[in-house]
């Protein structure tokens, strides 16, 4: 089955294309026909890491439309106004809501585009439709129940995130990623656990060593990295400007060697690093244990995990000493693996449309300005992205905090398709 051809054909319905199927309705009268594809059931963003209590890292001015357009009826404020709390949330005195309620804010916008969404669809592969030797449409060929092929003018691939295991780790009954922590919990192994070790050493590493310290008081959790100490996240207001809609300008204008050089810089904005206050927390926390003469904190620094072995019943995990080089075998009820994310490979999806795809000489994806993929002059319509676009828009390819402005950007693109300025 083919659909009719729609203007534009969304990959994915995270909080990137929720934001640019906001700016679509709020910025053409009549709005272009689309359609979005997302393989989970219902709308879902990082569900399995809601943890009670854990806040936003960015503030809520940075929802799907503020930066845009603040008199958006799809604000954070409007959402608050919606559920009678305005008054509540300012007496807060807090610019970071909870994720949960963020997540709750999420899926208020998203049901009043619920009739764009086909949940539990998985795009399979993108195939080109030609026509006089020109490629006019994209075929998206899409796993929903049986396979259907949605056509397309453009197509915007917003596939997110997957998560990043070690080399020969499988997750199992009793290896986690971070990512499937709550919903691991909802079930968790039969028995009372005597102990938990988390890998990593970023602020998903540091959340899921707090929660699960809490939630299980009579457990030990060992906490390994190879650094010396949590390292604390650079948010103070000059480092926080590489999050500006301005320094995605910045970024893309920059040299090559400008664009490394920013990303080594700044890199302690993001990548594993940890809000203070949750560091301060459990160092407290671990100091206090050391005074009352139990560690059920164990933070193993100067470390890394270098083998695994499962059996029923149990998890070991070997953690070798940086110092010493001395191994020593953890035995866990659970093991959970914080170690970060990737973007999904667009390639992974472009199939036969790929090699219209221009690339520079380290063969990442050319992309212009408004995230429009540099094609072939043959492929006429337009392939956009939202994330795997750090090599050419910097820090915020894939955060939240120009996720507004990037929506808006490529519904004026979509909305203007005129000849674009060389990509870099």
């Amino acid at each position: 089955m083919v659909t009719p051809a729609y203007d534009l054909v969304g990959i994915g319905f995270g909080p990137s294309n929720l934001a640019l199927a906001v700016a679509l309705a709020e910025s053409r009268t009549p709005a272009p026909s689309a359609v979005f594809l997302e393989r989970q059931p219902s709308f879902g963003w990082h569900r399995g890491m809601l943890i009670e209590g854990a806040t936003m890292q960015v503030s809520f001015l940075k929802d799907l439309v503020t930066m845009r357009n603040p008199a958006s009826p799809h604000s954070f404020v409007g959402y608050l106004h919606a559920k009678g709390r305005l008054a509540d949330f300012i007496n807060q005195k807090t610019m970071y809501p909870t994720r949960l309620e963020f997540h709750d804010y999420l899926e208020w916008v998203a049901a009043r585009f619920e009739h764009q969404v086909v949940y539990g669809a998985e795009a399979v592969t993108i195939r080109p439709v030609t026509d006089g030797g020109t490629i006019t449409h994209l075929d998206i060929v899409a796993q929903h129940g049986e396979l259907t092929t949605y056509r397309a003018r453009n197509v915007v691939l917003a596939a997110g995130l997957q998560p990043v295991l070690p080399p020969g780790v499988v997750a199992g009954e009793r290896v986690w990623h971070s990512q499937e922590l709550m919903h691991r919990l909802a079930d968790p192994p039969a028995g009372r656990p005597r102990r938990f070790v988390v890998v990593g050493a970023g602020q998903s590493a540091a959340e899921v060593t707090e929660h699960l310290h809490s939630r299980f008081p009579s457990a030990q959790i060992c906490a390994v990295f190879s650094r010396y100490g949590y390292s604390p996240a650079d948010d103070s207001p000059f480092a926080n400007s590489v999050f500006d809609p301005a320094a995605v300008d910045h970024f893309y204008d920059a040299p090559p060697e400008v664009k490394r050089m920013i990303l080594d810089y700044h890199a302690n904005t993001n990548y594993s690093v940890v809000d203070l206050d949750l560091l301060k927390e459990l160092f407290g926390r671990a100091y206090r244990e050391k005074v009352a003469g139990v560690e059920r904190l164990r933070i193993m620094n100067l470390s890394r995990a270098v083998g695994l072995e499962t059996r029923p019943g149990e998890v070991t995990v070997h953690v070798r000493s940086l110092v010493s080089g001395e191994v020593e075998a953890l035995r866990a009820d659970v093991v959970v693996y914080a170690t970060g994310y990737r973007p999904v490979d667009p390639l992974d999806l472009l199939g036969a449309a790929g090699p219209h795809c221009l690339r520079d000489d380290d063969g990442a994806l050319l992309v212009g300005r408004d995230h429009r993929v540099r094609t072939t002059p043959e492929l006429t319509c337009g392939i956009y992205l939202q994330g795997a676009t750090e090599h050419t828009h910097g820090l915020t390819a894939t955060l939240l905090s120009t996720t507004a402005v990037r929506a808006g950007e490529i519904a004026g693109s979509l909305a203007s398709p005129a000849v674009l300025e060389p990509a870099r």
